[in-house]
């Protein structure tokens, strides 16, 4: 057991480094957040000049949630040559070789990532590389833990050529609750491993597809953090 507590304890021996400069903030927020926790802070005050006690708690309950929902934390991603990081914050649900898909042809390896309401929403790139494509599907918002969510659900596919020449996509799934798809980058761009690239509001997943060698490195049920967290390594 000491031993146990010794390696958890150890420092690590990877460097990290950050994708984008840290805010000089306390409490960063993503900026999709500020029009709903303004408008949440000005119901408030409102009730709470009517006297309206029970209903001002209430708003206000509802005004931290929204903040805390839209919270940004600054993330330093691990500078692991090959290091396929998480996009999301969440648990994986599926780590697995698959035949195919709908979005990269051939096999790919596939991770899955189900994110619940109180996980931060933002999402990072996996890799370095630059988008070859980005792809808007509507559909339906069936409950995204389910395995059909990624064929059925809207969602929204991005697709990078690394450096070594190799395709990842990783695709926002809006789920039973999650109705907003916000995605921040377009054909042509560059993208860093663990940088921002948009978010997905309320609940929902974030399904990636490797190339087939990629070598994974998380389970199902493991928890993930976007942009810190390794989940495979690419042989460049």
């Amino acid at each position: 057991m000491e031993k146990d507590k010794e390696k958890q304890s150890a420092p690590s021996d990877i460097r990290f480094t950050w994708p984008q400069p840290p805010r000089p903030v306390a409490f960063p927020i993503a900026a999709p957040g500020y029009p709903l926790i303004i408008a949440g802070a000005f119901i408030t005050l409102i009730l709470a000049i009517l006297q309206l006690h029970f209903f001002t708690l209430m708003a206000l309950a509802a005004t931290i949630f929204v903040c805390a929902f839209f919270r940004d934390p600054e993330r330093a991603t691990p500078d692991v040559p090959g290091a396929v990081v998480s996009p999301a914050d969440g648990r994986v649900i599926l780590a697995a070789l698959v035949e195919d898909n709908p979005h990269m042809p051939g096999p790919a390896f596939k991770i899955s990532i189900f994110m619940n309401v109180f996980n931060v929403h933002v999402n990072r790139a996996p890799y370095d590389g630059r988008v070859t494509r980005v792809a808007y599907q509507p559909g339906r918002f069936l409950s995204a833990n389910r395995d059909k969510a990624s064929l059925e659900n809207e969602h929204n596919a991005v697709t990078i050529q690394t450096p070594g020449g190799q395709s990842v996509c990783f695709v926002q799934i809006a789920g039973l609750v999650a109705r907003r798809i916000i995605c921040g980058v377009a054909g042509g761009e560059r993208l860093s491993r663990g940088q921002r690239f948009g978010m997905i509001c309320f609940g929902s997943r974030l399904d990636v597809y490797l190339p087939p060698d990629a070598r994974c490195a998380v389970t199902p049920g493991q928890r993930v953090s976007a942009g810190a967290s390794i989940i495979a390594h690419l042989t460049e």
